[in-house]
């Protein structure tokens, strides 16, 4: 399989707990998620866990559960959304998250059970759209990105992009029609019709696997939601050699991202073309939101600087480097409308989440037929 991820030896293993969690068995899925902390967390009094339910995610069920006020230990658990195995390779996402975990880019991954898996809490503040164009906070997305985007594939092996294999089978997925009539028109009438969409998948294999962008292992699923930013305050001494009990405050920040179930080898320059597309938002979409060119020659350059520096070849970056990585980009953002069009569709057929899923993939196909030609345009360096 191209998309064969190697965990590095001496990586935890991660339990495999034979418990289905199920929203019909009790207000929350308490009873199910109770199952899980009575292996996961011993101690805890089961009338002592209060569960919260996050409802950011449009995939799958995330419910946080701890003890006590301070939530020190938070023990997330993550039910998969119904039919999401069409979609998402789970035996793919637990090594990714493995292998991810293991270079200091992922929250410790406590087990899996039947029908989801459940990880460590990270402390944060899940971002906004308004957030991911300050420059403070996407140096350090760039930085955490080109992190990910160095780490070695296996003893030297070369790896592939599986994301045509991908969309090829997404397409095999898509509903041919909806039971609900209103539902049904609405596809007939906005959604690209199948040979359209075969003949754009075609064009754009050809047109972007010869664009020259690497492949590594990218996150591929990098929206606002997905990324933690965490400003931690430390307390420094003004002069350490002083016995005075004055001390100023620094302020420190990270980022870290989560949620890696689209995660694999994929072109570099799709995952970030992926991102700068989900400047837009996902449950109030505007484009008008797309990056200008100034800011993201600025993150370009951040990034290009940290990758080199996690390669080990310096920092110094070219104007030329610059554009051409903005010319690949672009031009891969085209991919993720389309990737994100097809998963759209297969969803409106399956999801039990309240989301406009025909809505969201009429959108992100009319925007990859919109910037088509803007982005086509574009020509590298020479």
């Amino acid at each position: 399989m191209a998309n064969y991820i190697h965990v590095p030896p001496g990586a935890p293993e991660v339990p495999k707990l034979d418990i289905t969690v199920r929203e019909q068995e009790g207000p929350g899925c308490r009873p199910g998620a109770l199952r899980l902390l009575r292996r996961l967390r011993p101690h805890w009094r089961p009338e002592e866990v209060t569960l919260q339910l996050f409802t950011d995610g449009i995939t799958n069920k995330l419910i946080g559960c701890y003890v006590g006020d301070e939530m020190d230990d938070v023990v997330l658990v993550r039910i998969y959304g119904n039919k999401t195995e069409l979609l998402v390779d789970r035996d793919e996402e637990v090594k990714s998250f493995r292998v991810l975990q293991a270079h200091g880019c992922a929250p410790q991954l406590y087990c899996t059970f039947n029908n989801g898996l459940c990880y460590e809490f990270m402390q944060g503040e899940a971002l906004d759209p308004e957030h991911v164009c300050n420059p403070d906070i996407f140096r350090l997305i760039a930085r955490q990105l080109a992190k990910i985007h160095t780490i070695h594939a296996h003893n030297g092996w070369i790896p592939k992009s599986n994301m045509w294999l991908k969309m090829g089978k997404y397409f095999s997925l898509i509903p041919t029609e909806f039971t609900d009539e209103a539902v049904n028109k609405r596809f007939l009438s906005d959604v690209p019709s199948p040979q359209v969409l075969q003949e754009e998948m075609a064009w754009m294999k050809e047109k972007l696997s010869n664009l020259g962008s690497p492949v590594v292992l990218c996150h591929n699923d990098l929206l606002c939601k997905n990324i933690i930013y965490n400003k931690k305050q430390e307390w420094r001494k003004n002069n350490p050699s002083s016995t005075s009990l004055m001390s100023n405050p620094t302020i420190t920040s990270d980022v870290q991202f989560i949620d890696y179930e689209y995660s694999g080898y994929n072109y570099l320059a799709y995952d970030i073309g992926n991102h700068f597309n989900e400047f837009a938002g996902v449950n109030e979409v505007d484009y008008s939101l797309y990056p200008s060119r100034e800011l993201q020659e600025q993150w370009l350059r951040s990034y290009l600087e940290a990758y080199k520096e996690y390669k080990g070849f310096g920092t110094d970056v070219t104007d030329k480097e610059v554009e051409v990585l903005y010319v690949q980009v672009n031009q891969f953002a085209l991919a993720s409308h389309f990737f994100w069009g097809l998963w759209a569709l297969i969803q409106a057929k399956y999801s039990t989440i309240d989301f406009d899923f025909l809505g969201y993939a009429i959108v992100r196909f009319n925007q990859y037929f919109k910037m088509k030609p803007e982005v086509t345009a574009l020509k590298l360096p020479e």
